[in-house]
Formats: structure tokens, C-alpha cells, sequence
């Protein structure tokens, strides 16, 4: 089950200003320092990959948009 994170850009159906949706976290660790891997859904292409929870505001898709590729979640 995935749960929002505790700031408002991690919250399940946040859409970042690239048209990036977060579905949440599971609890898992990202990759980078004291970050976790959020789901994310691109709205444009529907391609689904895991960005850091530090990054979620920001992070474009990786299939199109020139983002950074995915990590697991």
C-alpha cells in the first residue's frame, strides 16, 4: 500500500510543474541521502518509475522529458 510522504509536494496526486503525479511511497529507500522512493506517473505518456523523494517537485519523465531514469520502489 502506498502512503503520502509528510511535505506537500510528496502527497499522493501532487502534480509537479513538468506534469508528474506522485502515488506515494512504500517505505523504501532511495537513492539518494536520507531520501525514499516515490512512485511517479507521467500525465502525458502514463509511464510510471520511482523518483527520490527529494526530487518529486521537480523530476521529469525519463521516457520523454529528459529526466533522470527511474529507481525502484
Amino acid at each position: 500500500m502506498f502512503q503520502s510522504g509528510s511535505s506537500t509536494t510528496t502527497q499522493i496526486g501532487y502534480v509537479n510543474r513538468n506534469n508528474q503525479r506522485c502515488e506515494g511511497h512504500r517505505g523504501v529507500a532511495g537513492t539518494g541521502h536520507c531520501s525514499t522512493a516515490y512512485k511517479m506517473v507521467c500525465q502525458i505518456c502514463f509511464h510510471v518509475y520511482g523518483a527520490n523523494s527529494t526530487d518529486v517537485f521537480q523530476h521529469k519523465c525519463p521516457k520523454h522529458g529528459g529526466g533522470a531514469p527511474g529507481i525502484p520502489f
